[in-house]
C-alpha cells in the first residue's frame, strides 16, 4: 500500500497538490507571507486530514452499528510552536454526531476504534503532537 501526490507551483506561493487518485487542492500562503490567500495553508490541510480520516472511520462504524445518523461534523484545532518550523504540538478534535436515537455507547466505541486502531493520520501525528478528543451527540 502506498500514497502518492504531485505538488506543482503555480506562481507566488500558490501550489496545486494532486493525489495519485486524481483529486486536487489549492494551497497558498497569507498575503503578509507573500501569498494571495487563494487556498488552504499546509497546516490547515493537516487538520482537515485528521478530521476527515477520523470522521470516515466513525461514520463507517456507526453505519455498521445501524445508527441513524444524519450528520457528522468534526471540529479540529491545533496549537503550533511560535518559532520556526511552527511544529504542531497539540490537536483537539470534537465530533458532533447528529441523528435519531443515537446510542452513546455506539459513538464511544466508534471513537475508540478510530483513535486506537483505524485513523492512520492520528497514528502518524501522535508521536509528535498531543491529541485530545471528545464527542457530542445531538439526538433529533
Amino acid at each position: 500500500m502506498s500514497v502518492t501526490a504531485t505538488v506543482k507551483w503555480t506562481g507566488g506561493l500558490q501550489f496545486v497538490g494532486e493525489s495519485g487518485t486524481g483529486h486536487a487542492i489549492v494551497l497558498d500562503a497569507a498575503p503578509e507571507d507573500g501569498g494571495t490567500n487563494m487556498g488552504m495553508r499546509p497546516m490547515e490541510l493537516l487538520a482537515v486530514a485528521i478530521g476527515s480520516c477520523s470522521g470516515m472511520d466513525i461514520v463507517s462504524v456507526l453505519r455498521k452499528k445501524r445508527q441513524k445518523i444524519s450528520d457528522c461534523t468534526v471540529h479540529v484545532s491545533g496549537e503550533l510552536e511560535p518559532d520556526y518550523p511552527h511544529r504542531c504540538v497539540s490537536m483537539d478534535i470534537e465530533w458532533v454526531i447528529t441523528g435519531e436515537r443515537v446510542s452513546e455507547e455506539a459513538v464511544k466505541h466508534a471513537v475508540e476504534l478510530s483513535m486506537e486502531k483505524y485513523c492512520s493520520v492520528k497514528a502518524t501525528l501522535e508521536h509528535s503532537a498531543k491529541i485530545s478528543f471528545r464527542y457530542r451527540i445531538v439526538n433529533q
